[in-house]
C-alpha cells in the first residue's frame, strides 16, 4: 500500500495556483518536497491534511480519502507545520499531558526520551523557546503517538547543523520500519539529499518532476569543458550551462553524450536549480 497518493490536486488563490499536482509516496520511503519559498509546499501539505479545501483532485492517506475517518487519520499521521501551533503558555511536560488525552496511541516514554535527546527543558514555557527548540518539540510530539506517516513542513528550519543532522538520522531510523513513511518539505536541499528515496520539485505551484532520487542523479552529470567542446555536443544533451573566462560548466544528460565523456556527479540542488531555470516538466 502507498502511504500517500495525490492525483490532479488543484487549489487557486488570488495571485497563486497549485496546478494539477500528482505524486505517490510508497510505504517505507521518504519523499522530499523541494521548492523555493512560495512554491506551494505548505499549501500542498495543508491540502493533504484537509486544512485547506481543494478545488479539485483526490488525496489518499494510508489507503483512506483524506476527508474520511479523521479520528483514525489523526492517530496515524504525525504533523509538524512551519508554525508548530502549540499554545505558548504550556511547558513541554504539560504538552505531554495534553497529548496523552488526545491520542489513544500516545507513548509517554518515547516522548520523554525525545525531550532528553533534543535537550528540551520540561518546565520552560513554549513562548520562551527558540525557533529551533519549538521545531524540536513539534517533532517530538509527531513521533510519539504511533504515527505511520510523518508530514513535515520545513521541520529542519531553525535547527543548527549538528541537531539538524541528528534529526535527519532519526527520520532515517523511523522509515526502517516498512510501514513508516515521511513527506518532508524543505528549501534546504542538501538535507533532503541525505535521506530521501524520492524527490518532488515544486516551482510556482507546478510539479516539475517526481521520481526516485538515485535514478534522477544517475540521469545527469556535470561536464567541465571549453565553449568549443560544448558546441560540438548535441544541443539536446545540454540541459543547463554556465560560462566563465575559465571555461564552461554544463549539466548534461548522460545518455545523450558520446561514450567516454568524463562527467562529474551532480547534486540534487544543481538539478533543481536547472529545472527551475529552464521551467521544464517531466
Amino acid at each position: 500500500m502507498n502511504a500517500l497518493e495525490i492525483h490532479n490536486l488543484t487549489k487557486t488563490f488570488t495571485g497563486f495556483k497549485l496546478d494539477d499536482v500528482s505524486l505517490t509516496l510508497p510505504s517505507g520511503c521518504i519523499m522530499g518536497l523541494i521548492g523555493e519559498n512560495g512554491a506551494g509546499k505548505s499549501t500542498t501539505i495543508k491540502l493533504i491534511l484537509d486544512i485547506l479545501h481543494k478545488d479539485s483532485g483526490t488525496v489518499t492517506l494510508l489507503g483512506r480519502d483524506n476527508g474520511e475517518n479523521i479520528r483514525l487519520t489523526k492517530e496515524e499521521v504525525g504533523v509538524v507545520l512551519d508554525d508548530v501551533g502549540i499554545p505558548e503558555c504550556l511547558t513541554a511536560k504539560q504538552v505531554g499531558r495534553v497529548m496523552q488525552n488526545t491520542f489513544r496511541t500516545w507513548n509517554d516514554r518515547m516522548y520523554a526520551d525525545l525531550l532528553q535527546k533534543f535537550s528540551l527543558p520540561a518546565d520552560k514555557p513554549f513562548k520562551a523557546f527558540s525557533r529551533g527548540m519549538k521545531m524540536k518539540l513539534g517533532i517530538a510530539v509527531a513521533m510519539s503517538h504511533g504515527s505511520r506517516l510523518l508530514l513535515l513542513d520545513e521541520a529542519t528550519n531553525g535547527l543548527d547543523p549538528v541537531v539538524r543532522d541528528e534529526v535527519i538520522g532519526m527520520f532515517g531510523e523511523f522509515t526502517r520500519d516498512e510501514d513508516h513513511s515521511i513527506l518532508i518539505s524543505s528549501h534546504i536541499v542538501s538535507d533532503l539529499e541525505k535521506i530521501c528515496d524520492y524527490v518532488a520539485f515544486l516551482h510556482n505551484g507546478r510539479l516539475l518532476l517526481c521520481e526516485e532520487k538515485d535514478q534522477l542523479l544517475a540521469e545527469y552529470g556535470m561536464l567541465h569543458c571549453t565553449a568549443e567542446q560544448l558546441s560540438a555536443l548535441d544541443p539536446a544533451a545540454v540541459r543547463s550551462k554556465k560560462e566563465s573566462p575559465y571555461g564552461v560548466e554544463a549539466i548534461v544528460q548522460r545518455s545523450a553524450v558520446p561514450a567516454g565523456t568524463v562527467l562529474s556527479p551532480v547534486s540534487l540542488e544543481e538539478v533543481f536549480l536547472f529545472m527551475v531555470k529552464e521551467g521544464k516538466t517531466a
